[in-house]
């Protein structure tokens, strides 16, 4: 029996807290039932703390693996991975497409090799790792299983996430290579993989946290990310595959910004809007109508001008998501406006989860802001209008066809538009921007050698591919090649063989992109 709760005064804390006489509202349910509304689990944080999961990438797989093994003594409980501009539109780091661009806003990982330095000295088959890709997700997660499987570890014990969201790299990236229907493909090749042979996995996190950051609503957020979200389901059911074979691993990201109570609405509807979706039209499982997600602190809402006040946002965007039910959190460092964070600040970061996890009580009961007025209301109104929407998106075919017209373009376009003109006009408060300024200049970040950097990298690509088997990588990336024209074979276990062979993540885009072609908008 588990030890009572108290709060700092003694009053006892229940687990969960209810309507009187007990009966539950029915659009709301109990925390850990559908539709979810109140937790995907019925003890949530009271049984099993949030993943703090800080996100993490720079130029060189060894320097990110040192800031990995810094974040794990300092507590962090999950990986996860920043990858390049090349590493993420498959360009290799000698390829001169990528001049100017290794190593800056993520880590170069070109061959399996490099994979190999990423991960050195962690232990894959206990912790959960998370990796921002979305157009090479499937060589990336071949080259984690490839990692794995030469140090002895079987794939079904590796857990993670790729994030695998192709059709918001249309929206709001651009980190796209091929068109959207055999990007589709792609992503459900993954899924099968994946629902097959790594139980554990995440095959995509459908990310809304990108468009937010592109400027969308919390409304927005939400109806959009799911439109996409029923493409990539649909695209595994046309695939052959069984809802309820696949649909308990999708995992979502969102952003989390500075509203408290609705970005905390916004998670609340989410959960149920999602299984009323997966309910009515897929007859889904309660297992694969249970909506788990990542969240983020939100990057934009970061400011050059003060940047001690990050901590403060960040502390406000924790406590948002954390009353609002995430599964995992980053925390931003304070310093993300200037440059890549430092030590110091994704430090301060990772604490500012731990304070709000062992010192606010928000972890103590499930779902405290269950029956406030406000919040009830705003749960209601969010899904209300995140359904209207995507009835909008539907009537224009789908969210893919939807992205072809422009739609979900324009209208976040319309939304960022409008929200700096509230900035600008003062109607929205920025502190330390236009009000409260000090008028200071920001401070100066020293930043990486990134020439030097890129010259280093592109060295060591170059020699893994003068040293390697040049038959057999040609062999596996032939074979990859025959098999996308062949429209149904199977491609994972063919890019998983071509990563052994030591082909690099340019080399196999490449073949792939011989076959489909490259998107051009």
């Amino acid at each position: 029996m588990s030890e009572p709760v108290v709060s700092p005064s003694g009053i006892p804390i229940a687990a969960v807290y209810g309507p009187p006489g007990g009966t539950p509202d029915e659009a709301l349910g109990e925390p850990g039932q559908f539709p979810f509304t109140r937790g995907v689990q019925p003890t949530m944080y009271r049984g099993r703390l949030w993943t703090m999961r800080q996100y993490a990438g720079f130029g060189t797989a060894a320097e990110t693996n040192t800031r990995f093994k810094l974040l794990l003594a300092a507590g962090q409980t999950g990986l996860s991975v920043a990858f390049d501009l090349p590493t993420q539109m498959g360009i290799d780091s000698d390829n001169p497409r990528a001049l100017g661009e290794v190593g800056r806003v993520g880590v170069a990982i070109d061959t399996v090799e490099d994979m190999h330095l990423l991960l050195g000295g962690l232990p894959l088959d206990t912790v959960s790792t998370s990796m921002t890709i979305n157009a090479t997700a499937g060589t990336l997660l071949a080259m984690y299983v490839v990692v794995a499987e030469e140090r002895g570890i079987a794939r079904g014990k590796l857990s993670g996430t790729i994030q695998n969201d192709i059709l918001k790299e249309y929206v709001a990236r651009g980190t796209y290579i091929y068109p959207p229907s055999p990007s589709l493909r792609l992503i459900a090749e993954t899924v099968r993989f994946c629902a097959n042979e790594m139980s554990q996995w995440n095959p995509i996190s459908i990310s809304g946290y990108h468009m937010r950051e592109a400027g969308a609503t919390a409304v927005q957020e939400i109806a959009f990310t799911f439109a996409n979200a029923l493409a990539y389901v649909q695209a595994a059911v046309d695939a052959g595959l069984e809802v309820d074979r696949f649909a308990p691993r999708l995992s979502f990201f969102f952003a989390c910004h500075s509203d408290l109570f609705e970005e905390a609405a916004k998670f609340r509807a989410a959960r149920r809007l999602w299984a009323r979706l997966m309910r009515e039209r897929y007859q889904a499982s309660d297992a694969s109508c249970r909506m788990r997600f990542h969240a983020q602190t939100g990057g934009v809402t970061l400011t050059a001008q003060q940047p001690l006040n990050n901590i403060v946002r960040v502390a406000v965007q924790t406590l948002a998501a954390t009353l609002g039910g995430t599964q995992s959190l980053h925390t931003n460092g304070y310093d993300e406006a200037l440059a890549l964070p430092t030590a110091e600040a994704a430090t301060i970061a990772l604490r500012t989860q731990q304070i709000v996890a062992c010192e606010s009580g928000v972890a103590q009961t499930v779902d405290p802001l269950a029956g406030s007025y406000y919040v009830e209301a705003l749960t209601d109104e969010v899904e209300r209008r995140a359904v209207e929407l995507m009835a909008k998106v539907e009537e224009l075919g789908g969210s893919a066809r939807a992205i072809e017209a422009g739609f979900l373009q324009e209208e976040i376009g319309k939304s960022a538009y409008a929200y700096q003109l509230a900035i600008e006009a003062g109607e929205t408060v920025i502190v330390g921007v236009n009000k409260f300024a000090d008028g200071a200049d920001s401070p100066e970040i020293p930043a990486p050698n990134y020439s030097q950097l890129e010259t280093e990298q592109a060295s060591r690509v170059a020699s893994v591919k003068g040293s390697r088997d040049a038959a057999a990588v040609g062999a596996a990336l032939g074979a990859l090649e025959q098999a996308a024209r062949a429209g149904q074979a199977i491609l994972m276990p063919l890019i998983i063989d071509a990563v052994r062979a030591r082909a690099s993540v340019g080399e196999i885009s490449d073949a792939l992109e011989r076959v489909w072609g490259r998107y051009r908008p």
